[in-house]
């Protein structure tokens, strides 16, 4: 059985940070990343990693979010610094598995850890 478990979320004060952390298991992924859905609105790509380290942010991120991974222990952490009141969200980890020579994915998500910066 395939399982994304969350854990790191929490409330904080704006300028603040936090260490979300996602353990998976069942299978590895070639893909791993964090998604997030605030009220009222779509879920968003944060920063998705490679299994062979390469990463990609969204820009509201850049700069103050850093995405990796320790395949060892088939974990990818999302440590979120200079927080805003607009990361307010549930934070979902995603897995990414390539399923044919097409390149099309199979997605596996967390059940999310909510993240409430406010002061």
């Amino acid at each position: 059985q395939v399982q994304l478990v969350e854990s790191g979320g929490g409330l904080v004060q704006p300028g603040e940070s936090l260490r979300l952390s996602c353990l998976a298991s069942g299978r590895r992924f070639d893909k791993m990343g964090w998604y997030r859905q605030a009220p009222g609105k779509e879920r968003e790509l944060v920063a998705i990693i490679t299994s062979g380290g390469n990463t990609n942010y969204a820009d509201p991120v850049k700069g103050r979010f850093t995405i990796s991974r320790d395949n060892d222990k088939n974990t990818v952490y999302l440590q979120m610094n200079s927080l805003k009141p607009e990361d307010t969200a549930v934070y979902y980890c995603n897995g990414r598995v390539v399923i044919n020579v097409e390149g099309a994915e199979a997605n596996y998500w967390g059940k999310g850890t909510l993240v409430t910066v406010s002061s």
